[in-house]
């Protein structure tokens, strides 16, 4: 921590988990905020930023020593405490000026004369734009930006105020490396001019890359404080401090042997709603009990892949041959594709995978009704029995089946998920980025769904933008760039080295790549 008192501090928190919160953060420190989901971490933000405002918790928050008691967002704003939230809070239809001057607009005039100074919003919108690293219109409509420029749009937003502590939660959680890169960079030049971060994220090696200090959270406790300048802040080490274990082996053991082959995609051809290609031509196999993953970088036709297989979810099916056990299937909508033996987890749980208002108990029994069920009729009292079963199985924290699943963390929504396809024992299983978002405990849980699946004879095909995860998963992995399938590695054979190279190639896969020399 640098020198002299800390900016901000909480000292003695308690707010809807048993233990006590102590936080403090220097001035220009990057401090993370690590722990399991449910730990207590986005509790401690929401008191922070006077979502819980003062009197819906016990203990203190305080700013250059001084208490404060904030009873909503202003108050937190004007102590300058900004925060990004993983749903970032954009407006879509309005351009990228007016989005980061939202409830700060750029006025002349005073009372009932006041007017948005158009001019002056342009001006200063292009200067803080160019402050963050983002080189766009500032007339353009954020709709037309991806998620890492919305992203540095928010931050824009945010410091367009007189930020003091800038809070992000999950900032790279949907950032593709690059991306991913430029955004921690950005936080090392916050720092430089003074402004301090707390930075909550489940992806430890950014952590470890530019965190000065971590504070480990475990069942709502503030466990340790690890100093970068004592050599304690590395990846073992705090996630021995957030699972009260060390885990030895990240990925669980294989079990079960890898059979004949049970699906094969031939040629398969999908464009964009704007007709542009999307995916081109992509061949693969996956055989019983197998896990294959299929890596690429953002852009390169993986979820776009996955979702037209799944019953043409998405984009203009052109061409391409399904076949399970040697026989030719055609999938025109999901109904089909999930009677075919197909499942698919998506990348955006809580847009495309969840009923968030809906019960933990239906969302799992959903894809298969007619095991609950009695001659078209649901049998609330088999659901029940099967929901609990499954939750057990999966290990949802949660009070009980009723509770509804938007209320749920994001570890706990995606193991919903993933349970709902358990329950309906598919053949192929189709994972888009599993655990994105996701604690390094609840992802080992995840992984060992996973595994007891594929033991069970089930094939998967593993999306993820982590290569360590694929290479600690899977059996094969392919590759993919601009809708190609570009190689496919044996894991035992592969580093992410080898795949980013074939990730990073636009032609044919070179010798010795192919699926068939790859057995």
């Amino acid at each position: 921590m640098s020198g002299g008192p800390p900016v901000l501090r909480m000292r003695g928190v308690r707010k809807e988990f048993p233990g006590a919160v102590a936080l403090d953060v220097g001035e220009a420190e990057i401090h993370a905020l690590t722990g399991e989901n449910g730990a207590g971490k986005s509790t401690l933000v929401k008191v922070l930023s006077g979502v819980h405002p003062h009197g819906s918790y016990t203990g203190e928050v305080l700013v250059d020593g001084e208490p404060r008691r904030f009873t909503g967002t202003a108050d937190s704003e004007r102590a300058g405490i900004a925060i990004i939230h993983q749903e970032l809070a954009l407006v879509p239809q309005l351009t990228v000026a007016e989005n980061v001057f939202l409830g700060n607009e750029r006025v002349r005039g005073r009372g009932p004369l006041a007017r948005v100074d158009w001019g002056r919003t342009t001006v200063e919108a292009r200067r803080l734009l160019a402050r963050v690293g983002l080189d766009a219109d500032p007339s353009a409509p954020v709709s037309e930006l991806g998620v890492g420029h919305r992203q540095l749009v928010e931050i824009a937003k945010a410091v367009a105020k007189p930020v003091r502590v800038l809070i992000l939660d999950e900032p790279t959680s949907a950032l593709n490396e690059e991306e991913s890169a430029n955004l921690l960079r950005l936080l090392l030049e916050f720092k430089e001019r003074g402004i301090s971060s707390i930075l909550i994220s489940h992806r430890l090696n950014e952590v470890v890359r530019v965190a000065d200090r971590v504070t480990v959270l475990r069942d709502g406790r503030s466990v340790e404080t690890l100093d970068a300048a004592r050599g304690e802040v590395d990846e073992e080490r705090i996630i021995r401090g957030m699972v009260g274990r060390d885990l030895e082996h990240r990925y669980p053991p294989r079990t079960g042997e890898v059979g004949e082959i049970r699906f094969e995609v031939r040629d398969w051809t999908v464009d964009r709603p704007d007709r542009r290609r999307a995916v081109d031509g992509a061949s693969l196999t996956v055989r019983r009990g197998e896990i294959v993953g299929l890596a690429g970088l953002m852009g390169a036709g993986r979820t776009e892949f996955a979702m037209n297989l799944f019953g043409r979810c998405y984009g203009r099916y052109v061409r391409g041959t399904l076949h399970k056990d040697g026989r030719e299937v055609r999938l025109r909508d999901p109904g089909e594709a999930v009677a075919a033996g197909i499942a698919y987890v998506p990348e955006d749980r809580k847009e495309l995978g969840l009923l968030l208002d809906a019960p933990i108990r239906d969302n799992l029994t959903l894809a298969a009704l007619d095991r609950v069920g009695r001659r078209g009729v649901l049998d609330a009292a088999r659901e029940a029995v099967a929901a609990e079963e499954l939750r057990t199985r999966m290990r949802v924290k949660c009070r009980d089946v009723a509770q509804a699943v938007g209320e749920l963390s994001g570890g706990n929504q995606q193991k919903v998920v993933l349970g709902r396809w358990v329950f309906a024992r598919p053949d192929l299983l189709v994972l888009d980025e599993p655990t994105r978002g996701v604690d390094v405990g609840a992802k080992y849980e995840i992984y060992q769904a996973v595994r007891e699946l594929a033991a069970e004879g089930a094939g998967v095909l593993l999306i993820s933008s982590e290569l360590p995860e694929l290479l600690g998963m899977c059996d094969r992995i392919h590759t993919m760039c601009e809708g190609r399938v570009t190689g496919c590695l044996p894991a035992s054979r592969a580093d992410q080295e080898s795949l980013m190279r074939l990730m990073t190639r636009t032609a044919g896969a070179p010798p010795g790549t192919t699926e068939r020399r790859a057995g």
